[in-house]
């Protein structure tokens, strides 16, 4: 039980949704709301064909925001786009590592990478950490950091909660 994470409370998985990957879809955001075991906000999104979606909120995402995602959309806050449509030097998050998996890299609170640059069939990413990383050029990133970024910065009060957040943590 230590390292498992909470399974009681899940609304819905966070992922991009199935689309195919030549088509332009444009999305509103319906509600933002904080899930168990997460450490940043999720963003309930209807896109116009009623298909529900939940993805990690960016900061400055506000309740009917319109969002677009596809490879025609434009590299503003909050779109999903392919990494070769992406401009280098813009500051993404939720990062597919394999095309179609939902994307799996820099999801925390307050966490954004770096498109670092581009080869003919590759894109370098710079991680928080300083980690430079290769990605297929296919796959999609959110143009943005993940919201939720002051989340570790308030004091703790009381020594029993500092105790109270540590034994949540399994340590």
């Amino acid at each position: 039980m230590q390292f498992r994470a909470p399974k009681k409370g899940k609304l819905a998985p966070a992922k991009y949704p199935d689309f195919p990957s030549s088509e332009t879809r444009w999305g509103m955001v319906t509600r933002i709301f904080h899930e168990r075991g997460r450490s940043a906000p999720l963003a309930q999104i209807t896109f116009d064909d009623g298909r529900v979606s939940y993805l990690p909120s960016v900061s400055g995402l506000y309740l009917g925001y319109k969002m677009e995602i596809g490879p025609e959309a434009e590299p503003k806050l909050g779109n999903i786009l392919p990494l070769e449509k992406i401009p280098e030097g813009t500051s993404i998050c939720n990062i597919e590592k394999n095309f179609g998996d939902g994307g799996k890299l820099i999801r925390a609170s307050g966490c954004s990478a770096i498109l670092f640059s581009k080869t003919a069939n590759d894109a370098i990413i710079k991680f928080p950490s300083g980690i430079k990383t290769v990605i297929s050029l296919r796959c999609r990133a959110t143009i943005g950091e993940i919201a939720g970024g002051g989340r570790i910065e308030k004091p703790l009060l009381r020594a029993g909660t500092k105790y109270h957040a540590m034994r949540a943590k399994g340590k």
